[in-house]
């Protein structure tokens, strides 16, 4: 039918000579109905078919009005037959004519950064268990920000508590030293179990490039490194290193937090000397354990007063695993978000210019926490706008 049609369209007064020459649309990639789906086939050869009749009415008016147009006419039209084709294959997925591989979004290949701290309490796995069964379906690397085998982080400890749960994620894992890691005589079992992945096992304070961000481990036993105060051999260590990595995202993370609503422990002014380096360098995010609980703060800085456009912004992550709950006490200025009931992790996804964070909850508890935001790099830089 299609063929006959296409023939009654041509006056057979007309010149031969002149008769538009039938394109082989069956050459074009974009017509060959094996390119699409078997489903969209059918439907696009059906679009083809009105097109051509539409193409051909329009040079033959054409070339009755004006000959010489007629030889660039049809071209153009097929041109348009083609490019719509071709766009109908892609938006139902041809198998050979896939969408561009730029619709897909690249921030799905940006780095995650993923843990907690509390972790592994031997003879009572199970909340160090169901954590590390969040990690088990959660790609990246893993941050282990502080005591991680309880009670004494032991090489029994380590051996017997730590490795059949979160020890299965160790190949991937950066971790940083807490109050339990020094219960054995210093952190020997700590620095042996992880090796160089922690850092020099005299110091346990160490950087690292995750994608685009730098990564900072710091040690919060201050007494066990020589002190935290200004002048001391860490934070001489800290500014130097973040002046030598001056990237516009920069992240860092230790057992004690200077600022939590915790019930057991809250605010830490032994590490304050070390957020004023990190504030003063422009540094993102500040990630902790030590309370055994969840606890987000706004941006603030190192004396505790919001700023929104060149804060810290602190995550206590004390959800790791660890035996007991504590209940929080009165919140703190800043904090906007507190949690004291459910283990679980916390998933940060290093974009470029900004990052994500969320929860993820052990399975059966429903509590989580999520959002984003722009990276302000240090203060010299022109502010990025926030992520709200």
């Amino acid at each position: 039918m299609q063929q006959s049609q296409c023939s009654a369209l041509t006056s057979s007064r007309e010149p031969k000579r002149v008769r538009p020459r039938l394109h082989n649309f069956d050459m074009l990639p974009a017509f060959r109905g094996q390119e699409c789906p078997r489903h969209t086939s059918q439907k696009i050869h059906a679009v083809h078919a009105k097109f051509r009749l539409a193409a051909y009415a329009f040079t033959v008016s054409l070339h009755s009005v004006r000959r010489r147009f007629l030889t660039s006419a049809l071209p153009v039209a097929v041109f348009v037959s083609s490019f719509v084709s071709f766009s109908a294959c892609a938006a139902q997925g041809g198998k050979n004519n896939p969408a561009p591989s730029a619709a897909i979004s690249t921030q799905e290949s940006d780095p995650v950064l993923v843990g907690a701290g509390d972790i592994a309490t031997c003879g009572q796995l199970e909340g160090a268990e169901a954590t590390a069964k969040l990690l088990d379906k959660i790609p990246g690397t893993v941050f282990a920000a502080g005591d991680l085998a309880y009670p004494d982080g032991s090489e029994e400890n380590f051996a017997k508590c730590y490795d059949p749960t979160w020890g299965r994620h160790k190949a991937r894992t950066r971790p940083a030293p807490g109050n339990h890691e020094y219960r054995s005589g210093g952190s020997s079992a700590y620095s042996h179990y992880f090796g160089t992945a922690a850092g020099d096992p005299d110091k346990a304070y160490y950087s690292y490039d995750l994608g685009q961000w730098h990564v900072i481990v710091l040690n919060s036993e201050c007494p066990e490194v020589g002190g935290c105060a200004a002048g001391s051999q860490q934070e001489q260590w800290l500014r130097k290193d973040l002046s030598q990595h001056p990237q516009l995202c920069t992240l860092a993370y230790f057992h004690k937090p200077l600022f939590s609503s915790g019930g057991k422990h809250g605010n830490d002014l032994e590490v304050k000397p070390l957020w004023d380096a990190l504030y003063a360098a422009g540094t993102e995010v500040v990630l902790n354990g030590h309370d055994h609980d969840y606890e987000r703060f706004a941006p603030q800085d190192p004396n505790g007063k919001s700023d929104l456009n060149h804060g810290i912004r602190e995550f206590v992550v004390g959800t790791g695993g660890k035996d007991t709950h504590r209940a929080m006490g009165k919140p703190l200025p800043n904090s906007e978000v507190r949690n004291d009931d459910t283990y679980g992790v916390l998933k940060l996804t290093l974009h470029p210019k900004s990052y994500d964070w969320q929860f993820v909850p052990e399975a059966g508890k429903s509590f989580t926490d999520s959002g984003s935001a722009a990276c302000h790099g240090p203060q010299n830089l022109k502010p990025s706008r926030r992520i709200r």
